[in-house]
């Protein structure tokens, strides 16, 4: 267990242990408190709670693996199990909110609460509900960022399916679809739970003015994140769809000079066929050379150039032909 202590408005970061953990808890009067617990939890590790003092808090949640995500104020308290993307995969960060302090426990190291730490140092929040929508904020920037990164891949991966198309590229996009519906089912649940609480909370005449403003804006934020969620997920869609109509269309250039190469030998195929039948006629009048040259090469010569005069005049051809043009370009 790491257990980083920071001390407000100051913003001093302090390396220290669970136990002065737990006395600045009871005596400070504005304290950030992060507890890092190890990624796979010990079968004899003791509730976060009990050993920071807060048995009384009823917070048998705090810390406690595989929790849904959560919003809930009681009184001068709150508790929030907080979504956030870190390294490409979702993970939880429980905060629990006090007049006094804020507790923040999560499993490893995560960059987004490092990266709240240094901003407590600069922002230097007037109270702990100010430093509890910084924490959500944060988490819904990784959201963001993710989202955004999402739909940029998704767009070279188009400029590269009209160059080129290669089968990669369809596992790629899947990876993709399937990375923006794990943020969109993650956020979604989160969002309605805080939009519920926020809501509730700002109907109240005693919720100060300061902190209502901070709720609008933490809700306009989070509808802007889920936004890009779902320009990432539509992003993907059309991806697909692009990638399946220029299959189509190679198919269906396959498909026409398949029908170019019927169109020829068909008729030969018809006539080779038909003067290689053994009947009477056949065998006992076409005797000669000039008539077999006449009918077995002049007329299979004459069958294929009225062929190729068709497709010529026809719109099968030209089509054909534009199809290359456009490959070739």
């Amino acid at each position: 267990m790491i257990v980083s202590v920071v001390s407000m408005p100051e913003g001093i970061v302090d390396q220290t242990h669970v136990s002065e953990a737990r006395e600045r808890l009871a005596a400070s009067h504005f304290l950030f408190v992060d507890i890092e617990l190890p990624e796979e939890a010990p079968p004899d590790e003791q509730p976060v709670a009990h050993q920071l003092g807060l048995e009384a808090e009823n917070l048998t949640w705090l810390g406690r693996e595989g929790e849904s995500a959560r919003a809930e104020f009681l009184g001068d308290r709150a508790g929030f199990v907080v979504p956030l993307v870190d390294s490409g995969r979702v993970t939880h960060v429980h905060a629990f909110v006090t007049e006094r302090h804020v507790v923040t426990v999560h499993r490893g190291p995560l960059g987004p609460i490092e990266s709240l730490t240094a901003r407590l140092r600069h922002e230097r929040p007037p109270d702990t509900v100010a430093t509890l929508f910084l924490l959500l904020e944060e988490a819904l920037e990784t959201f963001r960022r993710s989202a955004v990164r999402a739909l940029l891949e998704v767009e070279d991966l188009e400029d590269e399916m009209f160059q080129r198309r290669d089968p990669e590229q369809v596992y790629r996009l899947a990876r993709l679809r399937r990375h923006a519906a794990l943020l969109h089912h993650t956020l979604r649940p989160y969002l309605q739970v805080t939009d519920e609480i926020f809501t509730r909370r700002m109907m109240n005449p005693s919720f100060p003015e300061q902190r209502q403003r901070l709720a609008r804006a933490y809700q306009h934020h989070a509808r802007l994140v889920l936004t890009d969620i779902e320009s990432a997920q539509e992003a993907t869609r059309r991806a697909f769809v692009s990638y399946s109509s220029l299959v189509s269309g190679e198919q269906n250039g396959v498909i026409n000079r398949l029908a170019i190469v019927s169109v020829i030998f068909l008729p030969l195929s018809f006539l080779t066929g038909f003067f290689g039948m053994n009947f009477t006629y056949m065998t006992d009048e076409l005797e000669s050379k000039v008539v077999f040259w006449l009918l077995a090469v002049g007329l299979q010569a004459i069958v294929l150039l009225i062929a190729l005069y068709v497709l010529h005049r026809t719109r099968l051809w030209r089509k054909l032909h534009d199809d290359n043009g456009g490959e070739d370009r």
